[in-house]
């Protein structure tokens, strides 16, 4: 156990135990909250990483970012010529250049403690939220969301119109994932802890889900709360228990998920061209 991770487990401790909270916060309490944003949006620390071929989240990343809710003061701010009132600032973005990332104007907000790394494009208007991980080379499109604490790997494409879920509370729970080279389509929307396999392609529209089945015709099998790694996956709807009723004709259906291989074709229809990255 880190330091930093020690620090923060006894903030923890002593916010849960009614010892702390915003009004008897001092400096060295925000001292250690400032240098746990730092580690944080340095990609440092996560909050959630893949231990024995399972996603799991650390819980003290957690606590650290609801600690940053529980022990400062909303404070009125300015951005873009705008005053908003938040506990925290905007993220820093004057270095995204110097990495080979570029955020457009006008609506690209990353909040302060999200990681984003090199060579990465955010479209305006976007947004990714405190504890969200976007690894290099990822492409968050127009009209998306990078939920709290969100992981997501290097190369991935984020169609216009995504949400990526944000799963912070309870702290125990592993986040929305979406794991390296994947490219989501246009309107996606990814909630509730989901992992995306790798490699994968889903289709436009594609809610994922664990409520949701996902019908693996690859193994032929029925999966729930992930997408298994290099899978071509769309939206089909398939037939509810509930059938013929008095109240509309013909048979109910419900959403399901549809996952096969993924085709030498598909492939190169995702990819981005090289001019984007010049």
């Amino acid at each position: 156990m880190s330091a930093l991770e020690t620090d923060v487990t006894d903030l923890w401790d002593r916010k849960q135990n009614g010892e702390l909270d915003a009004d008897s916060a001092g400096e060295d309490e925000l001292v250690t909250l400032d240098e746990f944003l730092n580690v944080l949006e340095a990609g440092e620390v996560r909050a959630a990483e893949p231990r024995n071929g399972t996603w799991e989240a650390n819980e003290w990343v957690k606590q650290g970012i609801l600690l940053n809710f529980g022990l400062r003061e909303t404070k009125a701010r300015e951005y873009g010529g705008v005053t908003y009132n938040d506990v925290l600032p905007l993220s820093d973005t004057s270095d995204y250049g110097d990495r080979g990332s570029r955020n457009t104007p006008d609506g690209t907000v990353v909040r302060q403690g999200a990681h984003v790394g090199s060579d990465c494009i955010l479209m305006s208007p976007a947004f990714v939220n405190i504890g969200a991980y976007v690894g290099d080379g990822t492409l968050v499109d127009s009209c998306d969301t990078v939920g709290s604490c969100a992981q997501i790997g290097a190369n991935v494409k984020l169609g216009a119109n995504t949400l990526i879920g944000g799963v912070l509370e309870p702290v125990e729970n592993a986040p929305v994932v979406v794991e390296d080279n994947v490219s989501l389509g246009a309107g996606c929307r990814v909630t509730s802890g989901f992992v995306v396999g790798e490699n994968s392609v889903v289709g436009e529209n594609t809610l994922l889900t664990p409520r949701i089945p996902v019908y693996d015709l690859v193994e032929e099998e029925i999966v729930y709360g992930e997408l298994p790694a290099n899978r071509r996956a769309f939206t089909r709807f398939v037939e509810s228990s509930v059938s013929d009723h008095d109240l509309f004709e013909g048979g109910a259906y419900k959403p399901a998920v549809v996952a096969t291989d993924l085709a030498e074709e598909t492939l190169e229809a995702t990819e981005r061209e090289d001019a984007l990255r010049e």
